[in-house]
């Protein structure tokens, strides 16, 4: 497995992460969301600045999954940010490591990038990121229900 950077994707990968995210998140990117999937991931075009995505693939460019590090996100009235949003992993890869491997790397571009402290809102992943040392700071309301929020001290 490797993850690069968005923009190093092969061709299509932005058109697949599009269809994940309005099937992940519908009530934001679906029909009648205020989310718009395909200018979100076009935003990402550089590994250097915000908003930055990442996307894993096997050895045949075949998209294992993605997360982002963005400016805000669901819960940012419990910390400034920067946020990890939009990890994703496809349904049939999910258990391998694949998860683990987009947060890491997403940690390690935060503390490039100079920041301090990562957060992340999630109502799902509750594990992996206690696992990796990240810190429950609160609870928010999402369009899917409730999130806890996570803050990782990045030293």
């Amino acid at each position: 497995m490797r993850i690069l950077p968005l923009a190093d994707a092969p061709p299509g990968t932005t058109a697949l992460l599009a269809r994940w995210y309005v099937a992940a998140w519908a009530p934001w990117y679906g029909p009648g969301g205020q989310g718009d999937a395909a200018a979100d991931l076009a935003a990402c075009g550089a590994d250097d600045a915000l908003p930055l995505c990442l996307v894993a693939l096997d050895a045949d460019g075949t998209v294992l999954g993605t997360a982002a590090l963005r400016a805000d996100s669901v819960g940012r009235e419990h910390g400034p940010g920067p946020w990890l949003a939009a990890l994703l992993v496809d349904e049939a890869r999910r258990g391998q490591g694949i998860g683990t491997a987009l947060v890491a790397a997403i940690e390690d571009a935060a503390r490039r990038l100079g920041f301090t402290a990562l957060y992340v809102s999630t109502d799902t992943t509750h594990g992996l990121f206690r696992r990796r040392g990240w810190q429950a700071v609160g609870d928010s309301a999402s369009l899917r229900g409730a999130v806890t929020v996570y803050r990782l001290a990045l030293g």
